[in-house]
Parts: structure tokens; sequence; C-alpha cells
């Protein structure tokens, strides 16, 4: 669904207004303009590899840059479209070289950030993707802060930050389980750092509140306690620090916040798969 509209979108924007260079040779017999209405017929009939070839064709027999550049992002598009992610890019990049006046340079870029954004996969895995689409995704928006894709791409951003709080967070109870208490503290110290505006900080400060106070460091469990209490003091993480520090306190029932945190964590990574279904 959500790759439908992607490209349903892209196509519409750019009909408004080859994976390399060597792969096809300039023929004067051929027509550029019947090229180009066979990618495009094609393309609407997700022929996408007979879309990419007769886009690739078009643009190299095109003698107007405009319509070899329009012709050089539809063979992206079609790239995109079925999967061929690292070709799709390698097009775009060819694309932003070839043409970087050209009017579509900002959907080119854009795209580019989709195709990072979707080859995230969940916390355990490599981090690498999620990082090239943050980094993607930050260049976006500062280069084009009032576009409408700059609205969908921060949104993306937001699952990306948790997506990596939640990498930090896997690392960190690694750590904890086998008792190394250091790069532990690191972990946790970095979401409560740069990820503070995710549904993880809770946590990361119950667990540096937990490890700190396991190592007789009662004055910083004490702090990071503060910390959890004076921003999420209705929360179950809060209550479980505070009963570290207090044995004689009793947990509340709060069910709701609870729940509220737990379907988050449980769902956030749900959220991202099917959002880029």
């Amino acid at each position: 669904m959500w790759r439908s509209i992607i490209i349903l979108i892209l196509t519409l924007v750019i009909t408004s207004c080859s994976k390399n260079e060597l792969t096809y040779i300039k023929d004067e017999a051929k027509d550029p303009f019947k090229l180009y209405q066979e990618g495009f017929d094609a393309f609407e009939n997700s022929n996408f590899f007979l879309a990419n070839k007769k886009f690739s064709e078009a643009e190299l027999n095109f003698d107007k840059p405009e319509l070899a550049a329009k012709s050089a992002i539809m063979s992206s598009f079609s790239l995109y479209a079925i999967n061929f992610y690292i070709e799709a890019q390698e097009s775009l990049r060819r694309f932003l070289k070839n043409y970087p006046a050209d009017k579509n340079v900002i959907y080119a870029h854009y795209l580019e950030a989709i195709i990072f954004f979707e080859q995230i996969d969940d916390e355990k895995k490599d981090l690498k993707p999620l990082l090239e689409a943050n980094k993607k995704i930050d260049f976006f928006i500062k280069e084009y802060p009032n576009s409408d894709y700059s609205i969908d791409l921060r949104f993306k951003k937001d699952l990306i930050q948790n997506q990596l709080a939640a990498k930090e967070l896997f690392i960190a109870r690694y750590y904890i389980s086998i008792k190394k208490w250091i790069p532990a503290i690191k972990r946790l110290k970095n979401i409560v750092k740069n990820y503070d505006q995710t549904i993880f900080v809770e946590e990361a400060l119950h667990r540096l509140v937990e490890i700190n106070y396991h190592l007789g460091l009662d004055n910083e469990a004490k702090e990071f306690a503060k910390i959890l209490g004076y921003n999420y003091n209705s929360s179950e993480w809060y209550q479980k620090s505070y009963k570290i520090l207090n044995k004689d306190y009793k947990i509340k029932n709060i069910t709701s916040n609870n729940e509220n945190y737990k379907e988050a964590e449980k769902n956030f990574l749900e959220k991202i798969i099917n959002i880029i279904k």
C-alpha cells in the first residue's frame, strides 16, 4: 500500500511537469518520444523491467536535457518499484550528478531517503541502514524544510530515532545480562542524551538507577531517579526505581500507563514495517 502511494505520487509529480550509461547506445533512428511513451505505458501496467529499459533508451536519445532528465528519474523510479534498491540508488546519484539543476532534483533526494528507510530492519540487526536513512533524512529536511515531503520524512525520522534508541537499549540489556556495567551505562546514557524524546528513555533511566545502586553509587542512582521522577513520576519505571531506593515502598497499580508503554514498545517496529509495505 505504502509503495503504491509513493509510486503514484511521484509519477503524478514527474508527469505533470538505465542502470548505467553504457547499457544502451544512442540510435538516431529511434524516436525518444515513442520510447518514453512505451516506458510510461509499461510503468502504468507495473511492467517495471520494461519501463526501466525504455526510459533509459529515451534518456540517451533525447537532445533536450530536461526531457532526458525526466526519462532518467522515471528509470530510477522503475528500479525502485521492483526493489532494485542498489541499482535505483546508483541511478539516482547519476541523475543528481548529470542534472543538478533539474526541477525534479528534490524528488530524487526524497526517493533516495525512502529507499534507505525501506531497508531498515529491527533493532537486533544491522545498524547501517538506520544511520544512512537518518543522515539522508536530515539532509533533506535541512535543504528542503518547507517541502511537503519534509512532513513525511520528519515522521519517519521519529520512527528512526525510536529504532536507534531500541538498538542501544537492546545492547545495554545484553551487557547487563553479562554484568558488563560500564558499557551498559555508556549505552543507557547515550539514550538519555540523544534519544530523550523516544519511548525508551524511561527504561534507560531506570536501568541507570538500578546499575548505579547495584554498584554502590547511591548518589548517582538518586540523581537518575530524580530525573526519572521529575519527567515521568507516574510511570511504571519511576515506581520501580523508587522501590529500589525505598525498600518498603509498594508499587501502585498504574495499569494504564504500564500498558501504554508496553504497547508502544511492542508495536513500534510493527508500525515501521506496516508503513513501508
